[in-house]
């Protein structure tokens, strides 16, 4: 009988039955590209753009190399190899075999390989922005989310393949927790995409909650639905914020200078993000609703949903975003007393006030529209959640 040299990820039933190293591996790139992130924005705004070899941006880019090893191991072993099982748990693109999240982590870490240089040029072309929503980072920050995406249903599929087979519960169990916390990780990229919309100066604006009427609960809905797990918009709700208050308890620790001007406000230390939104109350929300509604049809609970999550969003951001603005707030919990060296004495960052607040049929207009879009956006996730369920491979 035939054999390879290259090792074989399913080889036998003990091994099929345990949590695979690429996975663990996976969630691991993920994690780092969550840290260098966050730690690259502190970065721009407690010291500014000062080399492409920033600690934050080695972080960043991990998770493209490991994404590289990821994937270039599956594809060898599937291509190669001579495992049943391995082939069964592959599809093939361009003549190579891999799992489907394989291909599409390869193409997100082509993606950020790509930015590093565009980055730098665009720089270099149009000055020292710290826009997050500039074409580069757009393109980083894409790249990083289809890595996300293809350790997801790297997961999924080990995850499925175990349901269906009867492995032991506990490895189903393993994969279940790091498909929510990968998810929760996600779900944080998808509010660092959001950060220039969701300050908390802008808490009292329509755009922030059209913003995440769009992002959120669709990706709710489909983690929910592939999970197989009741409490999967709450967990995964739960790891953003707690990621985010460990960044703002733990960042300023270090010390930190601007090395670019003008410099309107004295830092010393590293700069935070802010407190984070309290999406996880509106996620709470949704996870009662989807157990309670296993009947409907599913545009009822879409429809249900979308109106839902913006109802409880408003009724409870809105007043928080007033405690935020207000000297109460200003500890080492909520930070909201840390601004960027370039924040001007009369902006209304440091002066705590609202911009250009909305008020009337133009807020209750764009709250009708947020929840028409999260509306959509359930049902898309929704059955696309319920299609995840089926992937083996």
């Amino acid at each position: 009988m035939a054999s390879s040299t290259f090792p074989i990820p399913y080889a036998d039933s003990a091994k099929a039955a345990s949590v695979p190293w690429y996975i663990w591996c996976g969630a691991l790139a993920v994690t780092s590209s969550s840290i260098g992130g966050a730690w690259d924005v502190s970065w721009h705004r407690s010291i500014g753009r000062d080399s492409f070899w920033t600690p934050a941006h080695m972080a960043i880019y991990a998770c493209g190399v490991l994404a590289a090893i990821i994937c270039g191991y599956l594809m060898l072993v599937n291509t190669f190899g001579r495992s049943s099982r391995g082939s069964a748990a592959s599809v093939n693109v361009l003549g190579f075999r891999a799992p489907l999240g394989a291909f599409i982590a390869a193409w997100g870490g082509i993606a950020m390989i790509t930015s590093a240089p565009f980055d730098n040029w665009w720089h270099a072309a149009y000055g020292l922005d710290v826009k997050i929503v500039s074409p580069p980072h757009t393109l980083l920050i894409l790249g990083i989310r289809c890595v996300a995406i293809g350790i997801l249903f790297l997961i999924l599929a080990a995850m499925n393949r175990a349901s269906a087979e009867e492995s032991s519960e506990r490895t189903f169990k393993t994969l279940q927790r790091l498909f929510l916390y990968v998810g929760g990780l996600f779900i944080g990229g998808q509010m660092f995409f959001l950060m220039e919309y969701t300050w908390d100066v802008k808490l009292h604006s329509v755009s922030p909650y059209v913003a995440m009427g769009i992002a959120l609960p669709v990706i709710f809905a489909m983690l929910s639905q592939a999970s197989r797990y009741k409490w999967a918009a709450t967990s995964t709700a739960a790891v953003y914020m707690i990621v985010a208050i460990c960044e703002i308890l733990i960042l300023p620790l270090f010390p930190a200078q601007p090395k670019l001007g003008p410099v309107f406000y004295p830092v010393t230390h590293m700069v935070p993000a802010k407190f984070p939104i309290l999406i996880v109350v509106p996620a709470l929300a949704l996870d009662l609703l989807w157990q309670r509604t296993r009947e409907w049809k599913p545009w009822m609970v879409a429809l249900v949903s979308g109106f839902l999550f913006i109802a409880v969003l408003m009724v409870v951001e809105w007043p928080f975003a007033n405690f935020l603005l207000s000297k109460a707030s200003e500890n080492r919990l909520f930070g909201t007393g840390y601004f960027d060296y370039n924040s001007r004495p009369n902006g209304v960052d440091r002066m705590r006030i609202f911009f250009e607040p909305d008020h009337g049929t133009v807020l209750f207009g764009g709250l009708l529209r947020a929840a028409v879009y999260g509306s959509i956006g359930t049902w898309i996730g929704l059955s696309f959640g319920r299609w995840m369920r089926s992937v083996q491979r």
